[in-house]
C-alpha cells in the first residue's frame, strides 16, 4: 500500500470513531464547539503520529482526546469562564450523534444537562474518571492507562465523583415521554396566558430556574420557590413587541427533547433563538433552564434544520 493509500485508510479509521470521540469530548467539556475543536486537534495528532506503532487506535485516540479535554478544563481561561457563574452546558437536540452512547440509564444520565452541570463541581480528573466509567464502561485498569494514574487512584476519583454527583443530584428518574410532553404543554399554556396558580401547581416545592437572561446577562439568573419561578415564567413567556424584536421575528414554540429531557424551543424561521429545558420529578417540574445566547444554540439550530419540525405548540407567539 503506497503512502497516499495508507493516509486515506488511516483517515477512514479515524473518521469511523469520530462520533464516539466527540461524544466523549462533549461529556468532558459540556460544549459542542469545544468538543469539535478537541476532536480536530486529536486528528492532527493522529496524522503526525507514527501510526504503524499504534497497536490499538481506539485506545490511543481515547487517551489523546481525554487529555486534550483535561488541558482545556485546567486552562486559566476555562476556569475564569466557568467561575463567574455565566456557564451552562450547551443543549443538543435528541438524535445528535454527540449525545451517544445512550443504551443504559447511566449513559443517558451522564449527558443530561443536570449531570453536566453537576460535573462542574468535580476536579478535571474526577470528571474524566466519572465519564470514562459511567458513560463508556472503561475498567479501572484502562482508565489508569488513559490518565497516567494508578488503578487505586482511579477508584478513589470515581468514588468521590459519584458521591459529589449523587449528593447534589435532585430526586427524579426517567419519565414517560407522553407524560413529560403533557406537563410541558400545560406549563407553556399556563405561562403564556398568565395563569399563575396553574403554574405554581405544576412546580415542585423546591423548584429552581436558571437563565442566561435571554443571552444578555453577564451572570446566570437564578430563581427559587414556586411563586418566584412562576412569576418569571409568566413574564418570560408573555409575548410582546420588544421580545419579538430581540428574537429577530415572531417565534413559533415547539416541543422537543434536548439532552434527553423535555424542552420548549423558540424558533424564528429555521433558527432556534431560545431553549427552555425541564427536569421532572414526581410528575412536576423540578428545574427549568433557559438558554438564548446564540453561540450556545448554533449546533442545536443545525440539527433542528435537518430534523424537520412538526406542528408547533404555538404557531405565532
Amino acid at each position: 500500500m503506497d503512502s497516499t493509500a495508507t493516509d486515506l485508510f488511516d483517515t477512514g479509521r479515524f473518521e469511523a470513531g469520530r462520533n464516539r470521540l466527540a461524544s466523549l469530548a462533549y461529556r468532558l467539556l459540556g460544549s459542542a464547539g469545544d468538543a469539535e475543536d478537541a476532536v480536530q486537534d486529536a486528528f492532527l495528532h493522529w496524522q503526525a503520529a507514527d501510526r504503524q506503532r499504534i497497536r490499538v487506535p481506539e485506545a490511543w485516540l481515547t487517551k489523546v482526546v481525554t487529555n486534550l479535554c483535561l488541558d482545556r478544563l485546567r486552562s486559566a481561561q476555562a476556569r475564569r469562564e466557568r467561575a463567574v457563574g455565566a456557564w451552562l452546558p450547551e443543549p443538543l437536540l435528541d438524535g445528535d450523534p454527540m449525545l451517544g452512547p445512550a443504551d443504559t440509564f447511566e449513559q443517558r444520565e451522564s449527558v443530561s444537562l443536570a449531570v453536566l452541570t453537576l460535573m462542574e463541581r468535580l476536579s478535571p480528573l474526577e470528571r474524566a474518571v466519572y465519564v470514562l466509567r459511567e458513560a463508556f464502561s472503561y475498567g479501572h485498569a484502562e482508565i489508569a492507562e488513559i490518565l497516567d494514574i494508578s488503578e487505586s487512584a482511579s477508584q478513589q476519583h470515581l468514588h468521590r465523583a459519584r458521591h459529589r454527583v449523587t449528593a447534589a443530584r435532585r430526586s427524579g428518574s426517567e419519565v414517560d415521554p407522553a407524560a413529560a410532553r403533557r406537563i410541558v404543554e400545560e406549563f407553556l399554556s399556563a405561562a403564556s396566558s398568565g395563569r399563575t396558580e396553574r403554574l405554581v401547581a405544576l412546580l415542585t416545592d423546591d423548584v429552581i430556574a436558571v437563565s442566561d437572561g435571554a443571552g444578555l446577562a453577564e451572570k446566570l439568573l437564578r430563581f427559587d420557590t414556586p411563586q418566584r419561578v412562576a412569576a418569571v415564567a409568566r413574564g418570560g413567556f408573555k409575548p410582546s413587541p420588544a421580545k419579538r424584536r430581540l428574537a429577530g421575528g415572531t417565534p413559533a414554540m415547539h416541543y422537543a427533547v434536548v439532552n434527553g429531557t423535555p424542552a420548549i424551543l423558540a424558533v424564528v424561521g429555521d433558527r432556534v433563538v431560545g431553549s427552555v429545558t425541564f427536569d421532572l420529578a414526581g410528575g412536576k417540574i423540578a428545574t427549568v433552564r433557559g438558554i438564548a445566547a446564540p453561540a450556545r444554540l448554533s449546533r442545536l439550530t443545525e440539527a433542528w434544520r435537518q430534523h424537520g419540525p412538526g406542528t408547533p405548540l404555538i404557531a405565532r407567539w
